[in-house]
Protein backbone atom coordinates (compact mmCIF):
# COMPACT_ATOMS: atom_id res chain seq x y z
CA UNK A 1 0.00 0.00 0.00
CA UNK A 2 1.35 3.54 -0.88
CA UNK A 3 0.69 6.94 0.01
CA UNK A 4 1.28 10.15 -0.97
CA UNK A 5 1.61 13.66 0.41
CA UNK A 6 2.01 17.09 -0.95
CA UNK A 7 4.35 18.71 0.90
CA UNK A 8 5.23 22.51 -0.81
CA UNK A 9 4.94 23.91 -4.16
CA UNK A 10 7.18 26.66 -5.55
CA UNK A 11 6.00 27.37 -8.32
CA UNK A 12 2.80 26.66 -10.88
CA UNK A 13 3.04 24.74 -13.70
CA UNK A 14 2.40 25.75 -17.39
CA UNK A 15 1.10 22.51 -18.99
CA UNK A 16 1.13 24.45 -22.27
CA UNK A 17 4.86 25.42 -21.79
CA UNK A 18 7.55 22.99 -21.94
CA UNK A 19 10.09 25.43 -20.64
CA UNK A 20 8.38 25.09 -17.47
CA UNK A 21 9.73 21.44 -17.04
CA UNK A 22 12.89 23.33 -16.14
CA UNK A 23 11.60 25.46 -13.64
CA UNK A 24 11.27 24.46 -9.64
CA UNK A 25 7.97 23.25 -8.88
CA UNK A 26 8.35 21.42 -5.49
CA UNK A 27 7.82 17.83 -4.53
CA UNK A 28 5.66 15.10 -3.41
CA UNK A 29 6.40 12.55 -1.04
CA UNK A 30 5.45 8.85 -1.99
CA UNK A 31 5.23 6.30 1.26
CA UNK A 32 4.82 2.67 0.40
CA UNK A 33 3.69 1.21 3.86
CA UNK A 34 3.61 -2.03 2.74
CA UNK A 35 7.41 -2.49 0.60
CA UNK A 36 8.99 -0.05 3.26
CA UNK A 37 10.32 2.66 1.00
CA UNK A 38 9.71 6.49 0.86
CA UNK A 39 11.09 9.19 -1.01
CA UNK A 40 10.23 12.68 -2.71
CA UNK A 41 9.44 13.22 -6.31
CA UNK A 42 9.10 16.57 -8.60
CA UNK A 43 4.90 17.51 -8.02
CA UNK A 44 4.41 17.24 -11.42
CA UNK A 45 6.05 14.07 -12.27
CA UNK A 46 3.08 11.52 -13.18
CA UNK A 47 2.85 7.62 -11.89
CA UNK A 48 2.94 5.18 -14.66
CA UNK A 49 1.14 1.54 -13.66
CA UNK A 50 2.52 -1.46 -15.20
CA UNK A 51 5.93 -0.46 -15.81
CA UNK A 52 7.83 -3.42 -14.68
CA UNK A 53 9.12 -1.87 -11.53
CA UNK A 54 7.41 -1.34 -8.10
CA UNK A 55 6.81 1.92 -8.51
CA UNK A 56 6.97 4.44 -11.88
CA UNK A 57 7.15 7.99 -12.07
CA UNK A 58 7.86 10.13 -15.14
CA UNK A 59 8.16 13.92 -16.45
CA UNK A 60 5.91 14.53 -18.32
CA UNK A 61 7.36 16.99 -20.41
CA UNK A 62 10.96 15.09 -20.70
CA UNK A 63 9.89 11.95 -21.24
CA UNK A 64 13.19 9.84 -21.26
CA UNK A 65 13.62 11.39 -17.79
CA UNK A 66 12.19 9.12 -14.94
CA UNK A 67 12.33 7.44 -11.72
CA UNK A 68 11.52 4.14 -10.40
CA UNK A 69 12.29 1.73 -7.21
CA UNK A 70 13.43 -1.97 -7.44
CA UNK A 71 13.38 -4.26 -4.74
CA UNK A 72 14.64 -7.59 -4.03
CA UNK A 73 12.59 -10.71 -3.24
CA UNK A 74 11.71 -10.78 -0.06
CA UNK A 75 11.93 -14.83 -0.31
CA UNK A 76 15.27 -14.99 -1.80
CA UNK A 77 17.49 -11.98 -0.01
CA UNK A 78 19.00 -11.75 3.28
CA UNK A 79 20.89 -8.49 3.22
CA UNK A 80 22.29 -7.15 6.31
CA UNK A 81 23.42 -3.99 4.85
CA UNK A 82 24.22 -2.27 2.12
CA UNK A 83 27.89 -2.79 3.19
CA UNK A 84 27.09 -6.65 1.62
CA UNK A 85 27.31 -5.62 -1.65
CA UNK A 86 31.29 -4.67 -1.30
CA UNK A 87 32.35 -0.76 -1.51
CA UNK A 88 30.40 1.25 -2.87
CA UNK A 89 33.05 1.01 -6.18
CA UNK A 90 32.24 -2.36 -5.92
CA UNK A 91 28.84 -1.78 -5.85
CA UNK A 92 28.76 0.79 -8.43
CA UNK A 93 30.13 -2.02 -10.92
CA UNK A 94 27.37 -4.72 -10.11
CA UNK A 95 24.74 -1.60 -10.79
CA UNK A 96 26.33 -0.71 -14.53
CA UNK A 97 26.34 -4.33 -15.31
CA UNK A 98 22.67 -4.57 -14.53
CA UNK A 99 22.23 -1.15 -16.66
CA UNK A 100 23.94 -2.92 -19.44
CA UNK A 101 22.35 -5.94 -19.15
CA UNK A 102 19.26 -4.44 -19.22
CA UNK A 103 19.78 -2.16 -22.09
CA UNK A 104 21.61 -5.03 -24.33
CA UNK A 105 20.44 -4.31 -28.11
CA UNK A 106 20.13 -7.74 -30.27
CA UNK A 107 19.80 -4.13 -33.10
CA UNK A 108 22.88 -4.77 -36.02
CA UNK A 109 25.01 -1.74 -35.75
CA UNK A 110 24.05 -0.87 -32.47
CA UNK A 111 26.80 0.44 -29.67
CA UNK A 112 26.69 1.14 -26.02
CA UNK A 113 29.61 3.09 -24.02
CA UNK A 114 28.78 3.32 -20.63
CA UNK A 115 31.35 5.03 -17.85
CA UNK A 116 30.66 5.44 -14.20
CA UNK A 117 30.87 8.73 -13.00
CA UNK A 118 31.17 8.54 -9.44
CA UNK A 119 30.48 5.98 -6.77
CA UNK A 120 29.95 7.05 -2.67
CA UNK A 121 27.55 6.14 0.51
CA UNK A 122 26.17 8.21 3.01
CA UNK A 123 24.63 7.61 6.27
CA UNK A 124 21.18 9.10 6.39
CA UNK A 125 19.17 10.90 9.16
CA UNK A 126 17.55 7.37 9.72
CA UNK A 127 21.07 5.93 11.11
CA UNK A 128 20.91 3.98 8.05
CA UNK A 129 24.03 3.36 5.14
CA UNK A 130 23.54 4.39 1.43
CA UNK A 131 25.24 3.91 -1.53
CA UNK A 132 25.48 6.32 -4.53
CA UNK A 133 26.30 5.55 -7.74
CA UNK A 134 26.07 8.17 -11.08
CA UNK A 135 26.36 5.93 -14.35
CA UNK A 136 26.76 8.13 -18.18
CA UNK A 137 25.48 5.62 -20.81
CA UNK A 138 25.01 6.38 -24.63
CA UNK A 139 23.59 4.87 -27.34
CA UNK A 140 24.75 4.97 -30.75
CA UNK A 141 23.47 3.31 -33.83
CA UNK A 142 24.73 2.58 -38.10
CA UNK A 143 22.42 5.17 -40.28
CA UNK A 144 22.33 2.52 -42.59
CA UNK A 145 23.54 -0.88 -40.65
CA UNK A 146 23.13 -2.95 -44.11
CA UNK A 147 25.47 -1.24 -45.90
CA UNK A 148 28.67 -3.24 -47.15
CA UNK A 149 31.29 -1.00 -47.15
CA UNK A 150 32.35 0.03 -43.60
CA UNK A 151 32.69 4.36 -44.58
CA UNK A 152 28.63 4.01 -45.55
CA UNK A 153 27.60 3.12 -42.14
CA UNK A 154 28.08 6.43 -39.92
CA UNK A 155 27.41 5.67 -35.76
CA UNK A 156 25.02 8.54 -34.78
CA UNK A 157 23.98 9.32 -31.11
CA UNK A 158 20.89 7.94 -30.52
CA UNK A 159 20.96 9.18 -26.74
CA UNK A 160 22.86 10.36 -23.80
CA UNK A 161 21.78 9.43 -20.55
CA UNK A 162 22.31 9.96 -16.79
CA UNK A 163 21.42 7.56 -14.41
CA UNK A 164 21.37 7.92 -10.57
CA UNK A 165 20.93 4.97 -8.47
CA UNK A 166 20.67 4.89 -4.56
CA UNK A 167 21.03 1.82 -2.80
CA UNK A 168 19.88 0.69 0.74
CA UNK A 169 18.70 -2.20 2.71
CA UNK A 170 15.93 -2.98 5.20
CA UNK A 171 13.82 -6.15 5.83
CA UNK A 172 16.74 -8.27 4.51
CA UNK A 173 15.98 -6.85 1.33
CA UNK A 174 18.11 -4.81 -1.39
CA UNK A 175 16.50 -1.71 -2.13
CA UNK A 176 17.41 0.45 -5.28
CA UNK A 177 15.82 3.99 -6.34
CA UNK A 178 16.64 4.99 -9.98
CA UNK A 179 16.87 8.07 -12.27
CA UNK A 180 16.86 8.54 -15.84
CA UNK A 181 17.50 11.65 -17.40
CA UNK A 182 19.42 13.14 -20.42
CA UNK A 183 22.59 13.94 -19.92
CA UNK A 184 21.31 17.83 -21.37
CA UNK A 185 18.47 18.23 -18.77
CA UNK A 186 20.70 16.79 -16.11
CA UNK A 187 23.05 20.29 -16.24
CA UNK A 188 19.32 22.34 -15.63
CA UNK A 189 17.49 19.84 -12.80
CA UNK A 190 20.41 18.90 -11.21
CA UNK A 191 19.79 20.14 -7.94
CA UNK A 192 16.05 18.98 -7.95
CA UNK A 193 17.14 15.58 -8.97
CA UNK A 194 19.95 15.43 -6.11
CA UNK A 195 17.29 15.96 -3.52
CA UNK A 196 15.30 13.08 -4.73
CA UNK A 197 17.95 11.02 -3.97
CA UNK A 198 18.81 12.03 -0.70
CA UNK A 199 15.35 11.95 0.04
CA UNK A 200 15.43 8.22 -0.44
CA UNK A 201 14.56 6.49 2.44
CA UNK A 202 13.83 2.39 3.65
CA UNK A 203 11.93 1.59 6.44
CA UNK A 204 11.48 -1.23 8.59
CA UNK A 205 8.08 -3.01 7.64
CA UNK A 206 6.25 -4.84 10.27
CA UNK A 207 4.89 -8.10 10.55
Amino acid sequence: MAMMFSTFVFSKVDLHDIASAQQPVGFREYIDIFDGYSFKYPQNWIQVRGAGADVFFRDPFVLDENLSVELSSPSSSRYKSVEDLGSPQEAGEKVLRQYLTEFMSTRIGVRRESNILSTSSRVADDGKMYYQVEVNMKSYANNNELAVMPQDRIARLEWDRRYLSVLGVENKRLYELRLQTPENVFAEEENDLRQVMDSFRVNKVNG
